[in-house]
Parts: C-alpha cells; sequence; structure tokens
C-alpha cells in the first residue's frame, strides 16, 4: 500500500489546480511545472503529449487560437492520488463565426505525484456535440449520425412516462 502520510491534501491541491485554471492567462504558462510533474501525461480529443514543454505548447496553441478561451470549474473530486474536475471551457473562434461564445463541457481525470502535482491528465468530453456539430457542412452530417443512431422514441428531459 502507498504511503499517503508525505502527500499534500489531495484535496488541497486539486482545489489549487482548479483556482489556476479558472485565472488561467498566457502569463501564467511559465508556472505549470509547479501544478504538473516534469514528464507528465496530457491526453485531450486532440492531443497526445508527455513533459511540461508540450503541455505548455497546447495552451500556448489556445490562447493563439481562440478569443477570451477560460475554464470554468463546476465540480472537483479528490481520493488518494485521483481526482476529477468537471468544467466548462468558454471561447470564441479566431475566425470562424466569431461573435458566438462557445462552450465546451467536460471532465478532467487526473493522477497526482507525492507532491500533489498532475503526472497523468486526460480529458473527456464529446467532440462531436461540442465542435463537429457547430460547423456548417460537417455539423449537418455529425447530426444526421447522431439522430440516426439514437433510439426512436429516446426521451432526453426527463423519467420515462412523463411523470
Amino acid at each position: 500500500m502507498t504511503d499517503l502520510s508525505s502527500m499534500p491534501d489531495p484535496e488541497a491541491a486539486v482545489q489549487r489546480l482548479a483556482q489556476f485554471y479558472q485565472q488561467l492567462a498566457p502569463s501564467d504558462l511559465d508556472r505549470l511545472g509547479d501544478y504538473y510533474a516534469a514528464d507528465a501525461f496530457f491526453k485531450d480529443p486532440f492531443n497526445a503529449v508527455r513533459g511540461v514543454p508540450a503541455i505548455t505548447a497546447i495552451f500556448v496553441h489556445m490562447f493563439a487560437a481562440l478569443q477570451e478561451p477560460r475554464f470554468v470549474i463546476t465540480r472537483t473530486l479528490a481520493r488518494d492520488r485521483s481526482a476529477a474536475l468537471e468544467w466548462e471551457f468558454h471561447f470564441r473562434f479566431q475566425r470562424w463565426r466569431p461573435q458566438v461564445a462557445q462552450c465546451i463541457r467536460g471532465v478532467s481525470w487526473l493522477s497526482l505525484d507525492a507532491q500533489g502535482r498532475v503526472s497523468h491528465h486526460r480529458d473527456y468530453w464529446d467532440t462531436a456535440e461540442e465542435v463537429y456539430e457547430k460547423l456548417p457542412a460537417l455539423g449537418v452530417l455529425m447530426r444526421w449520425l447522431r439522430r440516426s443512431g439514437s433510439a426512436p422514441a429516446a426521451n432526453v428531459g426527463g423519467p420515462p412516462g412523463g411523470a
């Protein structure tokens, strides 16, 4: 069994990380090493990288490609060396419909090292619903695929039977 007595409080480490993400600005990127282990693994639907410099490059690209990107952490969960962040990512595209605010909802699953830094970060979110369905030509196809794959009388709004 792993000795957790030397590890910083996981809940405090996760709250610190959540606060960092909610206040994240380009000037903060040089501090990612305070929150991520040097050889941390990061994966989202578009990237799979290892190491703080590669993770930093993802956020540099985010700030360059999007207008007003910001995270809102809506829920946290921490236990031992595992944690989850439920989040909303708000932004505007630079070139396509920049006047329209966008929001992606997802969850990050994290593993923490003995110092309370992230050693493994995996983001889960639905690229079809959150991005592809919003694009002109591709959106038509993605919405058709979603309708074709759903149950005929899917009740999205509540329990079966309308109760």
